[in-house]
């Protein structure tokens, strides 16, 4: 467990700092009146010369009149010219930002803006690690091209509203042109392909809300391994692998992988949330990343055991963020533990399925020794991605909804996650704060449980239990540091029992040491005295 989360951790490290970028934070004014409906990429990528060339439409709508429009492109790029509604305006690109200066104000409502650029977008250095382009070669000399822009903003290859709280309402489209034999990889589904020239075009488009980082492409020589896949719901929908030619021979297994995975995911968190689309991995030269309908896979069919049947613990977690990222998305890069947390619990759920309840617990005893507390799960808010991302967001966000799980029982906590990942009041278009999180457990519970978000989301605290011997083989037992009521399990010489603790403690019988919480089910700490 601890080898996974390092690597998932990996996944960030240094990508928040690549090309001195990051996404998120203070949303500008500018911004904040802008509604994005709709992305279009038209580009041309040339491999040989690792260029990107074309342009990027964009359908918005703002609330109020303005005589400005700011977009987010690095600086890499050279803008050439744009277009408001047809018109051509005068712009700067500066910082990274596009300033559009209208020629004259214009009212709020129904906005198209079209930019035209091209240039050498900014080379991932150390991919996953840090973000940007990947271009390299397979084993045959064919060019294998890949993009990775969670920590940047797709801002590093298309112009866009960087910002989590705002995701295309009506989908995005990306047409791409290659070189002739090679595939492109998009989200969404294949409308067509054409080839002409020496040159191959792919158009991909998603009718889903999408963010941005997701707005991506995979290009290689690839093979395409389908078979279908019917929904707990009954619904049936293409599950594919996107693979090198060269590794074609390995698709079945990864597909038979991938369905194990998708009927737990399914179990826990209801049905795949693209069935009018596709769920697919692609293989890519860096780790991977949760892409939504084209997950990006790079373990090398490195697969374990879990249960007796092979297992990939980065094909499941990924594919986890189809729930967690993809369908439920934080408001904001403060709340990415939602994300990331809920998604990595995802991943001790399935061994809690396929090896038992025992192995789930071991697995979350050993996630409670990994957290590190150096700082907050949720930080504030309006935060960018350099300052939200450390290791905590996974392990102990995973951690705290195991202690959640045991605080109102399985009852209700199993049916109330579902919902969190189901209800339209938290997914698609809707996105997702922490508190929203802890009034839907709250509601659900009949408890307030906001005192146990706060205590264990925005503090670092661990939960401190004292044990006070009182002689005679009594025992006080009570919370230092928490103002509230919660259940723990108390062992004593003659037994285990659940008890409510707070700061007035109960008194227990023993005849020897009470143990507190043996299951650890609490990030605490025992004071003996």
């Amino acid at each position: 467990m601890n080898r996974i989360l390092i690597l998932i951790f990996a996944l960030w490290c240094g990508a928040t700092t690549a090309q001195n970028l990051k996404s998120g934070g203070i949303l500008k004014p500018e911004q904040a009146l802008m509604d994005i409906r709709h992305y279009k990429v038209v580009l041309e990528v040339d491999p040989a010369q690792q260029t990107i060339d074309g342009y990027t439409e964009i359908s918005l709508i703002t609330n109020k009149p303005t005589d400005i429009l700011l977009f987010d492109l690095v600086h890499l790029m050279n803008v050439r010219k744009v277009w408001v509604n047809k018109k051509e305006q005068p712009f700067t690109h500066e910082n990274d930002l596009i300033n559009i200066a209208l020629n004259s104000t214009m009212p709020a409502g129904k906005v198209m803006v079209k930019i035209e650029y091209g240039g050498k977008p900014g080379i991932a250095e150390r991919p996953p690690w840090s973000g940007g382009f990947t271009w390299t070669t397979d084993s045959s000399g064919n060019p294998w091209v890949a993009i990775t822009c969670q920590g940047e903003g797709a801002k590093i290859f298309f112009p866009c509203k960087d910002h989590p709280s705002d995701e295309p309402n009506e989908g995005a489209e990306m047409i791409i042109t290659v070189p002739e034999g090679l595939y492109v990889a998009g989200p969404g589904l294949l409308q067509r392909s054409t080839t002409k020239s020496g040159k191959s075009t792919y158009q991909w488009k998603t009718n889903y809300t999408i963010n941005n980082y997701s707005i991506l492409f995979n290009i290689g020589k690839y093979k395409v391994a389908t078979r279908t896949y019917t929904t707990v719901n009954g619904n049936k929908v293409p599950m594919q692998a996107y693979l090198l030619e060269e590794h074609f021979d390995k698709a079945n297994g990864l597909l038979d992988i991938f369905e194990r995975s998708a009927r737990v995911q399914e179990k826990y968190f209801g049905e795949y949330p693209w069935v009018k689309e596709k769920m697919a991995v692609c293989e890519s030269p860096h780790l991977g990343m949760e892409h939504q309908t084209l997950n990006a896979y790079g373990n090398k069919f490195n697969y374990t055991s879990v249960g007796g049947k092979d297992f990939d613990w980065l094909l499941h977690h990924e594919f986890g963020h189809e729930w967690w990222g993809n369908k439920v998305t934080g408001i904001d890069w403060a709340h990415m533990w939602i994300q990331e947390g809920i998604c990595t619990f995802g991943d001790h759920l399935y061994t809690r399925d396929y090896e038992g309840e025992e192995a789930y617990i071991k697995r979350m005893q050993q996630t409670a020794r990994n957290t590190q507390n150096k700082f907050p799960i949720v930080m504030g808010e309006q935060l960018d991605t350099d300052t939200v991302y450390h290791g905590d967001i996974y392990g102990k966000g995973a951690f705290f909804m195991h202690t959640l799980r045991y605080v109102i029982g399985d009852e209700i906590f199993f049916p109330t996650l579902k919902k969190l990942a189901t209800d339209s009041k938290y997914t698609y278009n809707n996105l997702v704060h922490t508190n929203d999180v802890e009034e839907l457990f709250s509601g659900a519970s009949g408890q307030n449980l906001k005192p146990l978000f706060n205590f264990y989301l925005r503090t670092i605290q661990k939960l401190e239990v004292q044990v006070r011997d009182l002689g005679n083989s009594s025992y006080q037992v009570r919370l230092l540091n928490y103002e509230g009521d919660l259940p723990l399990e108390i062992v004593t010489g003659s037994g285990s029992q659940r008890m409510t603790l707070n700061k007035t403690g109960v008194r227990v019988t023993s005849s020897v040491w009470p143990v507190i919480d043996p299951k650890v089910y609490y990030l605490k700490r025992v004071i003996l005295e």
